[in-house]
């Protein structure tokens, strides 16, 4: 007979402990322990084993895709959903996932396939509401309510259909193994027997999962290594932009981004994500620079913008918002050592407007030189794109894909861009001013 042992498991990143610990050692949150029964595995046959296959007898062929119908989401799922693939969608409570998945499973659905949409949290009443108000009505999307994972998988391997979306994975429960909807051995039994299923059908599946920082609700990070492609829906619930962003993807690039809006229609694509991260744009206002940077194969046009202000306390403060903040320290030592301003007294505050959060290095120079013109009080020209990555001596170092970026700032109607000392670019009908320190980068863009 299989015995039973009692450990503590972490609701947050599922570690596991013998005893209860007050704060969690690998994802240090605090209370996340819950007391959890594990079941031990009854002994029986050992599983054959496949058969292993030189490399070199098998062919290479290119994986089918099958296009969601939504331009911004096949992009950033590498070019559409590929047969038996998982795709884990995180995201805060409300942020848009069932709205994104109810519009895609609609277009999947008016192609000729067969989807299944499986809700734990709504009944099909409740779904169909959402759905009149989306214009969504396709024959092939069948709608189904129910927690039970055995009964789901039953259904399915009954109806194969082409797509099946779980929405969500907290709400699933097996009555295999004990505990509580959300907990984490719930949700890891949950997810890996849909992806058996998903493999053995060669179904494509979506997987929802709420990100909550809250300790009592296990949220996906535990089954992120589980799936094939894990994607995470970002933005404030209170606007109108989304961005769905690439965290892990095995069939595809995990550096582009689907730029959404909010309307009340559902979701729909942004066509000219620069236009809308410019839209509301003051060239006029000291603090204010224009960066270009890459997400994947896209060239971006974000603002960037700086506000110093005098502390009032003992230790400044540096505050960032789309960018490291850590970055950010650093930028401002290499200004206040390297360009000669005083800002150990100065509150610096930074944003990246729209809700885009930039890490790539090039949107140095565009931060150090915002910071440079509120400090200043002095406005940047207007039609002036800046980009490059700043060193600790003070140097401005190349980025890649140069041209791409100017052709995308000479296209939004951009006559201008600093850039560090280089190779001249292939572009015509864009001003060049190059730089090769920070110092000679603030006296052009300034003086």
């Amino acid at each position: 007979m299989s015995r039973s042992r009692t450990v503590f498991v972490c609701q947050n990143c599922g570690s596991e402990s013998p005893k209860w610990l007050g704060r969690c050692p690998d994802c240090n949150q605090w209370n996340t322990y819950v007391e959890t029964i594990v079941q031990a595995p009854s002994p029986g046959k050992r599983p054959t084993p496949g058969s292993a296959v030189s490399i070199s007898h098998l062919e290479a062929r290119p994986l089918p895709r099958i296009s969601t119908g939504i331009t911004e989401f096949d992009r950033v799922l590498g070019g559409g959903l590929v047969p038996g693939a998982a795709v884990l969608l995180g995201g805060d409570p409300g942020i848009g996932k069932s709205t994104l998945l109810l519009q895609a499973a609609d277009l999947l659905a008016g192609q000729g396939r067969q989807v299944w949409y499986v809700s734990g949290e709504e009944s099909v009443e409740q779904i169909k509401l959402r759905a009149d108000r989306l214009g969504v009505r396709s024959p092939g999307l069948y709608l189904l309510a129910e927690t039970s994972l055995e009964t789901i998988l039953d259904q399915l391997d009954g109806a194969r259909p082409d797509v099946a979306i779980f929405d969500s994975i907290q709400t699933l429960v097996s009555e295999q193994i004990p505990g509580l909807p959300g907990g984490v051995s719930q949700v890891r039994e949950c997810a890996q027997a849909i992806i058996r299923w998903a493999k053995a059908t060669r179904t494509p599946v979506f997987i929802v999962g709420h990100v909550t920082k809250e300790g009592t609700i296990a949220g996906p990070r535990i089954i992120e290594h589980l799936v094939d492609v894990v994607l995470y829906l970002e933005g404030d619930r209170y606007q109108a932009y989304r961005v769905l962003r690439g965290v892990k993807n095995r069939f595809g690039s995990t550096n582009e981004i689907g730029v959404f809006e909010m309307g009340e229609q559902g979701l729909a694509e942004v066509v000219n994500p620069s236009l809308f991260f410019l839209a509301e744009r003051n060239p006029e206002l000291p603090g204010c620079v224009v960066t270009a940077t890459l997400e994947g194969t896209r060239p971006l046009l974000v603002e960037v913008q700086a506000l110093t202000a005098y502390s009032t306390v003992g230790i400044p403060r540096r505050v960032a918002h789309g960018i490291d903040p850590n970055r950010l320290v650093l930028l401002g030592a290499v200004l206040t050592r390297r360009a000669g301003l005083a800002l150990s007294n100065q509150d610096i505050y930074v944003n990246v407007t729209g809700g885009l959060r930039v890490d790539e290095p090039a949107v140095d120079l565009a931060v150090v030189l915002a910071i440079a013109s509120s400090f200043k009080d002095r406005p940047l020209r207007p039609d002036l794109v800046v980009f490059g990555e700043v060193g600790l001596g003070g140097e401005l170092r190349r980025v890649a894909q140069v041209e791409r970026r100017l052709t995308e700032a000479l296209r939004l109607g951009f006559r201008a861009c600093l850039l560090p000392a280089g190779p001249t670019p292939r572009v015509q009908g864009i001003e060049l001013l190059s730089a090769r320190t920070v110092r000679e980068a603030i006296r052009l863009a300034l003086e």
